[in-house]
């Protein structure tokens, strides 16, 4: 990454709030293990202000699209409660193994910490906390299943332990899920779009990633056209 590279992910941008297409492998903040995370970039998207934007909240390392940024101390407040009080809307797609037979439903699974050691590391605890995800199918095709993903709680790898849980997970997902640690496809979870109510006499921002390179080939075989593409069966013969 360079600073001309995390300026073209930029997909929304105002007095208060940035919206930036995050790339998949690439930590937001900075880590006990170190190397390079967006935190070091994020210089690059100051726009004349005199500090650098924060982030208002976390996407895991390996999921691409939506993160929203603070411009300043004030903005990063006010979306930080926003956050807090669930009042930003999340939609996440994401290609799973096998699939649910019905088109929609929800998942009403409590979560923990799996080991006190690894807070991040997640399990489905009845003592948990209380955690919901909205999923309706998107497409289905080769043994895979295309899911719109709603977290309605933000619990740490929600997402990820709640579709392993329901036993169809998150394509190259090597820890909830069936991928090899090294070497495999990438996780194929995407943020695909925040709704956030930034401005109280104004309508919600509503602000959509494109599909990231990784995921193209199985999203089309689940039968949707990634953004920028042309259905096939549109075409002249």
């Amino acid at each position: 990454m360079n600073a001309e590279e995390i300026v073209s992910r930029l997909l929304y941008r105002d007095a208060l709030m940035l919206v930036i297409d995050k790339p998949a492998g690439l930590p937001v903040h900075p880590g006990p293990k170190g190397g390079e995370t967006l935190f070091h970039h994020l210089d690059a998207l100051r726009f004349g202000l005199p500090r650098r934007p924060e982030a208002a909240h976390r996407l895991d390392k390996d999921t691409s699209g939506c993160l929203v940024l603070g411009r300043h101390p004030k903005a990063i407040a006010r979306l930080n409660e926003l956050f807090r009080k669930n009042e930003v809307d999340k939609v996440y797609w994401a290609v799973v193994e096998g699939g649910p037979q019905a088109d929609e439903g929800e998942i009403d699974l409590p979560l923990a910490p799996k080991s006190p050691e690894r807070g991040w590391w997640m399990k489905v605890d009845p003592k948990g906390q209380p955690s919901l995800t909205k999923w309706t199918v998107l497409g289905r095709g080769d043994g895979l299943t295309l899911l719109e993903l709603c977290p309605i709680t933000g619990r740490t790898h929600q997402l990820r332990v709640h579709c392993a849980a329901m036993n169809f997970p998150i394509l190259g997902d090597p820890i909830y899920g069936t991928a090899p640690r090294f070497g495999g496809p990438g996780l194929h979870l995407h943020a695909r779009s925040v709704t956030v109510p930034l401005y109280p006499k104004k309508p919600p921002i509503t602000v959509e990633a494109p599909v990231p390179e990784h995921m193209r080939e199985r999203v089309q075989s689940c039968g949707v056209v990634p953004d920028g593409e042309a259905d096939p069966g549109s075409l002249p013969k």
